[in-house]
């Protein structure tokens, strides 16, 4: 694995934690029947699905690391598919989360386009990878 690779792949496993973070948190708003978030159920809905986007596109970005180095692609397109790839853990919950950020909105905002920046990003760049590896 490359150095940038190796880099990428450390930001990504210690962003672990914090997906574990919000698991617990949202936990325990359950639990705890926080008000604005069971009786909420967009909020509810979109911040399942952020932490779920979370953990899932932490992964498939940790094992797309592997492939970027077998690529063939210019260093620069490598560079480029890593940030594509890695952009969307982070842009697509943070669109899921801060649309819905205070207990008494009940549709998301404007700050959802994050979530279709990082659908957008992680379409461009899982396709780029792709065809470098064929």
């Amino acid at each position: 694995m490359s150095p940038a690779s190796l880099s990428t792949a450390g930001v990504l496993l210690i962003t672990v934690p914090a997906v574990a973070f919000g698991g617990v948190s949202l936990l325990t708003f359950l639990m705890r029947n926080v008000p604005g978030y069971r009786d909420n159920p967009v909020r509810r809905g979109l911040w399942r699905a952020g932490h779920a986007h979370a953990g899932v596109l932490v992964l498939f970005s940790l094992v797309a690391m592997l492939y970027v180095d077998q690529a063939d692609l210019s260093e620069g397109l490598k560079g480029v598919v890593r940030t594509l790839i890695v952009a969307a853990p982070i842009l697509m919950p943070l669109g899921f989360f801060l649309s819905v950020a205070r207990p008494g909105d009940t549709k998301p905002n404007r700050l959802i386009w994050l979530t279709y920046a990082g659908g957008a990003g992680l379409a461009v760049g899982t396709l780029t990878l792709g065809v470098g590896l064929l």
